[in-house]
């Protein structure tokens, strides 16, 4: 490949200075238009937010927060991450905000840092019981500094087992208990969390990343109030941005700030606390929240589809159904790994997660669940109806699983995508 050089690249697009990765990047902007994505950790980004985040501010440093950079000439950057600050509290009722965090596992991993010591214990959800591995796992910073232990579901309903996590904190007194999770279809009781909480001397952290865009919309039980700290993604059921954030009490703020810098980040991403701004701003308006909705009824409309069609998949919807934007579909009393399910699913044009869930009788590393959300699709503009169709298909590729109708499955999501056009101003 021939790049230009000189003064001169800089005033050229992409598809003229690296052809073979615009012709890449393309290939993806494809990928999503033809595809009905289920993935429960994906959004679609709205325009604004890729104008911020593909900005000017790329080229920008500054270490430090606002006011207080370890360069010069941050004025503007000093304004812009200010503003994202002020909308993320004003958005969730925060005391506290840091929009520093690269990731959802770097605010995690900030909030330890800020709140623990080495060898402390800690006390986080099991990732096979829906729980993320940056609460708990070995293989992490929490897992590797401190001394963690793991709660999990009942086997019985596969709901949170709020009595062991109460028996852990007796047991183990950990300086931090996790909340919150990344593969669990239901409502949590942030009360009894807090509950449990003060009664051994711990601090409460609530992992939103999933469901902060229905916290901010109204539309699900607020951890805020009962939280020292909240982490939380913003490209999740928020729909903006890649990257974290944190929300914390007033009186932790120094300690949370100096845990993400220099603690445990060096200089943080302008052009990305700049999207985070935007998202922030979408996600306090009316749109937002009836955007939400839509995510909401998408995901129990088509949990309930799968509920009534398990005679001929033998797919179960765990829980029954769902409070949130995901649902979880145990194939075990099928007999089928969801490997397999998720390849059939990938050739007809629809993606989700294949994932190993509480009590799975699959062989590690197989798993026999599958996640599905409804934020992408809600966000194209998916409704009832719509979502209703896509339990349809969802039921018939389950079943079909010699792949007989899969010409036929395949054109079926191509005619429910035709309506519902995916970043028309871009070419490709």
């Amino acid at each position: 490949m021939s790049v230009p050089d000189g003064r001169g690249v800089f005033d050229l697009p992409l598809g003229e200075v690296d052809p073979e990765l615009a012709e890449l990047i393309g290939g993806e902007l494809r990928r999503q238009r033809t595809t009905l994505d289920l993935v429960a950790s994906e959004s679609v980004p709205p325009r604004a937010v890729l104008e911020a985040q593909g900005s000017v501010l790329t080229a920008k440093y500054a270490d430090g927060f606002p006011g207080h950079r370890d360069y010069d000439t941050c004025e503007w950057v000093d304004a812009i991450e200010s503003l994202a600050i002020e909308r993320a509290k004003s958005l969730f009722c925060a005391e506290h905000a840091n929009v520093q965090p690269y990731s959802g596992s770097n605010a995690n991993i900030a909030v330890l840092h800020a709140l623990c010591e080495p060898g402390d214990a800690v006390l986080g959800w099991d990732f096979e019981h829906g729980g993320h591995p940056t609460h708990y796992w070995s293989g992490t910073f929490a897992g590797r500094f401190h001394a963690t232990s793991s709660y999990g579901v009942r086997k019985e309903d596969r709901l949170v087992d709020m009595d062991q996590v109460a028996e852990m904190a007796e047991r183990h007194r950990p300086k931090v208990v996790f909340a919150g999770w990344s593969c669990y279809p239901r409502w949590l009781d942030f009360r009894r969390f807090r509950e449990i909480c003060d009664a051994v001397g711990a601090y409460l952290v609530v992992d939103m990343a999933h469901f902060a865009g229905l916290v901010a919309a109204g539309l699900h039980p607020d951890p805020v109030p009962y939280a020292d700290a909240c982490t939380m993604t913003v490209h999740k059921t928020l729909g903006g941005a890649r990257g974290g954030a944190i929300l914390c009490r007033a009186d932790l703020a120094s300690r949370v700030d100096a845990a993400v810098y220099p603690g445990e980040q060096g200089g943080p991403l302008p052009h990305v606390i700049a999207a985070k701004a935007v998202t922030f701003a979408l996600a306090a308006t009316d749109g937002f929240r009836a955007r939400m909705e839509a995510t909401l009824a998408g995901a129990r409309t088509m949990a309930d589809r799968l509920v009534a069609e398990r005679g001929r998949t033998g797919a179960e919807v765990v829980t029954g159904g769902t409070d949130v934007h995901q649902l979880l579909v145990d194939l075990s009393p099928a007999g089928e790994e969801a490997g397999a399910a998720l390849s059939r699913l990938n050739r007809i044009g629809i993606s989700a997660n294949a994932m190993r869930l509480a009590y799975d009788p699959a062989t590690p590393p197989h798993g026999s669940g599958l996640r599905l959300g409804a934020n992408a699709l809600a966000a194209r503009g998916f409704r009832s109806t719509e979502f209703d169709a896509v339990g349809s298909l969802l039921a018939d590729a389950l079943e079909d699983r010699v792949d007989a109708r899969s010409a036929e499955l395949s054109a079926r999501v191509q005619e429910l995508l035709a309506g519902f056009p995916l970043y028309g101003y871009l070419p490709g």
